[in-house]
């Protein structure tokens, strides 16, 4: 069983990334803000260790927690929603996530993947909004297109967006979850889950390939490369994180890795 370090060491000073979407989170997991004009949203809340950080690095942007609108999550895993039900006290912000995780988030399947981390998952809630594939998220000057993408979890969503600074818009695609760990033949025996999720994952990848995506965020900083690219900014490239080859190939590797563990298995 894998033993989680501990997140709040993970600190990563927060940037803008283009437009109107910013990181806030961590290294052992992202937080990102869109604002809309009309609100923040933010996507993945992060752990609940880490969570004064990622409110750290939101005053540190000139954002403000109050504004926090709505908190939407790529999947039903601890390190994405772990401080939502602190948030939500705070803000009363309205939630999302993916309907297959819904249980998940409500305490009802022990899939959150705290054990796996060696932690304990306290922080239930239920989802306000359930979404499907095709649902659509608006606030302000943004409309979130939800597309699932099983495998990782079975409501694992991934996110379509316009960014735009003012004069261009772009358009962003978030990943909703590409770690083949919960793919793997130990994990899926532990808690009797279907093999096919492999299958659902490399149908997925193969749809969401062909999206135009100018702008890849990942809900893990190692998915594309933010490390490597807040340098880039740091160093005058304001287009650090613009790069519309970048997802087609993102969606073809995430394939070769899963292909790779399957492959172990015999």
């Amino acid at each position: 069983m894998h033993v989680m370090s501990k997140p709040w060491e993970g600190y990563f000073e927060p940037l803008k990334i283009w437009g109107n979407v910013y990181f806030v989170g961590t290294v052992p997991a992202s937080t990102h803000i869109i604002d809309t004009g009309d609100g923040l949203i933010m996507i993945d809340s992060g752990y609940l260790e880490s969570l004064y950080l990622v409110i750290h690095n939101m005053y540190k942007l000139g954002l403000y927690p109050k504004d926090i609108k709505y908190i939407v999550h790529t999947h039903g895993h601890i390190d994405h929603f772990g401080a939502t039900k602190a948030l939500v006290s705070l803000t009363g912000a309205k939630t999302f996530l993916g309907r297959a995780d819904a249980p998940c988030a409500e305490g009802k399947v022990p899939l959150s993947y705290a054990p796996e981390y060696n932690m304990d998952f306290a922080g239930t809630f239920e989802p306000d909004v359930l979404l499907d594939d095709g649902s659509k998220i608006e606030l302000g000057n943004t409309v979130i297109d939800c597309v699932s993408t099983p495998g990782h979890t079975a409501g694992t969503t991934t996110f379509f967006f316009d960014v735009t600074d003012g004069t261009r818009v772009l358009r962003a695609g978030l990943m909703g979850g590409i770690g083949p760990n919960t793919m793997e033949k130990e994990y899926l025996d532990r808690y009797g889950l279907s093999y096919s999720c492999r299958d659902e994952f490399v149908a997925a990848m193969d749809k969401i390939k062909e999206y135009k995506v100018d702008i890849y965020l990942g809900n893990h900083m190692q998915q594309n490369g933010t490390i490597k690219k807040a340098e880039q900014l740091k160093s005058g490239d304001k287009d650090a994180f613009v790069n519309p080859k970048e997802w087609r190939e993102a969606c073809e590797n995430a394939k070769k890795t899963l292909f790779k563990v399957i492959d172990g298995d015999f």
